[in-house]
């Protein structure tokens, strides 16, 4: 039976901060938090890497300010996975490079990316994760693709390439097109999957766009599953212009919806060595409060050894 760890993407939503609901009364410093935050759940996903470069600075600093047994999950850099990247989001010293690119173009993207400028932010990302992995407490790099990456050729020689620049890491795949897992592609997205020990995440999220993706309950890298919850909120999943990603997960899951997830994560567990369970709800207080509940009726199922 594998380890079930449940947590958040982030501790430092601005939402969550301000209902003053989860963290105690002079908890303000990005230390007390991380460290409050570690004493009420077994890891994380950082989400901040997506948004700009992580550094080795911050790594560490994570490292020593949790306990030993906490692990993280670091969300890939939004260049690497395809998506429109501004150029605030890169080092100042590539910002410099990449000049005469942004004087007629608002966004970078991988394809347009000299090879040259790809090494660089591939090897600083890289370093970044070292203090981690370090410390052992690196569990997955998360590549959430956009939309428009499609299950085409192309598509799949990049996510290779992502493999092959991080050869040493377990890397987790996310799509957000649904015909990755239509009739036609579901059983050459998940062969893929598991030859390239990718490890599938199983999502939860609103149902009925083209960014829909139903929850397709397989393993396909024995060491590591894991299930994000998105929520299910249709009204927020696909409005244009919003600007707080709480606004589009805004969402507060039952306790009879946490319920019904008990018994597949534990199935889950039966054949991974560790499953993992990521509330993105984030508007406020929902996925800690989603979180907690969630690990306690997915421990009753672990009468013997409870879920951490």
């Amino acid at each position: 039976m594998g380890r079930v760890t449940i947590g958040t993407a982030s501790w430092t939503d601005k939402s969550l901060i301000a209902c003053k609901r989860f963290y105690p009364k002079g908890c303000s410093s990005a230390e007390d938090r991380l460290r409050y935050y570690a004493s009420r759940f077994p890891m994380v996903e950082v989400d901040s890497s997506y948004y700009a470069m992580p550094s080795e600075r911050n790594s560490q600093l994570w490292a020593e300010r949790t306990p030993d047994d906490f692990t993280f999950n670091v969300k890939a850099f939004r260049l690497f996975t395809g998506h429109q990247t501004p150029m605030v989001a890169l080092p100042k010293d590539v910002q410099q490079d990449m000049a005469p690119y942004f004087a007629t173009k608002k966004n970078l993207y991988y394809k347009d990316t000299p090879p040259e400028i790809r090494d660089v932010l591939w090897q600083r990302f890289e370093r970044a994760l070292q203090p981690l992995r370090a410390a052992n407490k690196l569990v997955a790099v998360h590549f959430q693709f956009p939309p428009w990456v499609t299950p085409v050729r192309k598509a799949f020689d990049h996510i290779i390439e992502c493999r092959e620049r991080l050869a040493d890491y377990t890397l987790s795949t996310e799509f957000r097109l649904a015909a990755w897992f239509d009739d036609e592609h579901r059983d050459a997205t998940l062969a893929f999957e598991r030859q390239h020990q990718l490890t599938h995440v199983v999502l939860d999220m609103p149902q009925g766009f083209a960014n829909s993706i139903p929850p397709i309950w397989e393993v396909t890298n024995p060491a590591l599953a894991i299930v994000r919850f998105h929520g299910r909120n249709t009204a927020t999943w696909d409005v244009k212009g919003q600007t707080a990603a709480s606004d589009r997960f805004d969402y507060d899951y039952s306790d009879d919806e946490l319920r019904s997830f008990a018994e597949p994560i534990r199935r889950l567990a039966d054949r991974a060595d560790r499953v993992q369970g990521i509330f993105n709800n984030n508007n406020e207080d929902q996925g800690q409060r989603n979180a907690e509940s969630l690990t306690r009726f997915v421990g009753d199922l672990f009468p013997a050894t409870g879920v951490r």
